[in-house]
């Protein structure tokens, strides 16, 4: 049986990829209730995306910079909602 690695959609910007990532790796989810991604605070689903980044950079990234990006965007994003507070 022949088995393909199904591709991510292709995503518009960087910031965008990166928050893909995370999603996939389980880092961090949807807020149901207002959309935001909420951090989910698991070291091993945040290691996961980091090795999705380095393995699987968008075209033009090297792996360093893919892995920085996904870095920069998870320290952006805390555990709250910012219109709940």
């Amino acid at each position: 049986m022949l088995m393909t690695k199904e591709r991510r959609p292709a995503i518009i910007t960087l910031r965008g990829w990166a928050l893909g990532v995370l999603q996939e790796a389980g880092a961090v989810h949807e807020f149901e209730e207002h959309g935001w991604a909420k951090d989910r605070a698991d070291p091993h689903a945040r290691e996961g995306a980091v090795d999705i980044a380095s393995q699987e950079p968008p075209d033009g990234l090297s792996p360093d910079q893919a892995v920085a990006e996904v870095q920069d965007v998870l320290e952006s994003i805390g555990d709250t909602c910012p219109e709940c507070t």
